[in-house]
């Protein structure tokens, strides 16, 4: 059996290094409308779960815990699979695939007839999708090493302005017009994001040779066994479920706050997720650049911790404008732990294995959506909506210790090795 070794880097070439800027420009565009669309949804999928109905029986919690839970653990299961392909066909076919993927099969929610519908169609997306790890990895593969956690950092603010208005504009269009046209945007967000990358992307993708290659088990063993990936892989895991272990309840939250009152909750629901993920996106490249700078390892420390203690305080608030300001201003924190993490993961992994390093990441934070639904239902169910956030402020608490033992393993910092 062939043994896991790693492969040598490949270098980014001069000719590669002035399309780079070139690519990152439109992979942003893609990033933004594909997040946008898929952030229509959020304010009102558990609303809309309540609206269909179900025929087999069962609580809104429940079916609207499954509409998150399914689709992030279709995607945890094929990730690594794509991620494998894509080192092995290009990041950028697999770029195509997801966002065309998505298209048709969130375009068709809104014909849903029923919580099963819904549910099965979102198991769909989660198998198809997986824009971000598609970017991530053709990003990754297409950057200079130096400016790697600038392109990052430029990617991530890129979905997280994405994030921060479609949510907004999906709590108008539910409000207001629907929630079924908001399934049909955000399909056609899709289809346009498709278009965008196979015209105007540019790939200089170059697989390893078949000697080099590694089987699919070897090249995923070999990515947990590399020093300091199962450190960084922690990380994705905890920070994903850390900003999703609000989201299931959140929009019922807001409810309750709202005094049951529907009228003003789903777009206040919206303005809350688009605040957070605003200041989310201004500091995914401050920070990703300062990354460069002075260490990725030292921004993941220093984000964790604040996340940690700015999720405190939203366990007692009485008034969804003070959770708004709250998660506006936890998303500065929030918004340091992704592109550092990315960096790193690019840094450590072994070379020409970004689909797979990506994959994987991918994989590991869609586990952490499939455990948050069910997590933050039993705080809520047995404690309350206020115990949720606080249980995402241990979860951040946890990173901020994961993030120190990262440190540790990183050149040059706390040691000074």
């Amino acid at each position: 059996m062939q043994r896991w070794r790693p492969a040598a880097r490949l270098d980014v070439s001069s000719t590669t290094a002035i399309n780079w800027k070139c690519n990152l420009l439109v992979l942003s565009l893609v990033q933004v409308l594909s997040t946008l669309g898929f952030g229509l949804v959020f304010p009102f999928l558990p609303l809309y779960v309540k609206e269909l109905g179900t025929t087999m029986g069962g609580s809104l919690e429940f079916w609207a815990g499954m509409a998150f839970s399914m689709q992030a653990f279709a995607m945890m299961i094929a990730s690594p699979i794509w991620g494998s392909v894509a080192d092995r066909s290009g990041r950028k076919l697999m770029l195509e695939r997801a966002t065309l993927g998505g298209a048709v099969i969130v375009a068709a929610m809104g014909f849903a007839q029923s919580a099963e519908q819904l549910v099965f169609l979102r198991t769909l997306q989660g198998a198809m999708t997986g824009v971000i790890a598609a970017n991530n990895a053709l990003v990754a593969a297409q950057t200079p090493r130096k400016q790697t956690g600038f392109a990052l950092g430029v990617i991530n603010m890129s979905r997280w302005v994405g994030v921060a208005g479609g949510p907004f504009v999906g709590g108008l269009l539910g409000e207001y017009f629907g929630f079924r046209e908001s399934f049909w945007i955000t399909g056609s967000l899709l289809a346009v994001a498709a278009l965008a990358v196979f015209f105007w992307v540019q790939e200089d993708f170059q697989p390893l040779a078949r000697a080099d290659q590694l089987g699919f088990w070897q090249n995923y063993r070999g990515l947990f066994t590399a020093p300091g990936m199962p450190g960084l892989y922690a990380l994705a895991f905890l920070r994903s479920l850390g900003a999703t272990i609000i989201v299931p309840i959140l929009a019922l939250f807001v409810l309750a706050l709202n005094q049951g009152q529907e009228h003003g909750a789903v777009i206040m629901t919206g303005l809350i997720i688009g605040a957070s993920a605003f200041t989310s996106a201004v500091s995914a490249v401050y920070l990703g650049r300062l990354g460069d700078r002075i260490g990725h390892s030292r921004v993941l420390l220093v984000s964790s911790i604040l996340a940690a203690l700015l999720y405190v305080p939203q366990a007692f608030v009485s008034d969804a404008w003070q959770l708004l300001l709250l998660q506006g201003v936890s998303g500065f924190a929030v918004g340091g732990l992704i592109p550092s993490v990315a960096a790193l993961m690019n840094s450590w992994a072994p070379g020409g294995t970004q689909g797979a390093t990506y994959g994987l990441d991918n994989s590991v934070q869609a586990s952490a959506r499939v455990v948050a639904p069910m997590l933050a239902a039993a705080l809520a169910a047995s404690i309350g909506y206020h115990a949720v956030f606080c249980g995402a402020a241990v979860v951040y608490g946890i990173a901020a210790v994961v993030a120190w033992t990262v440190a540790q393993r990183s050149t040059g910092v706390l040691k000074g090795s």
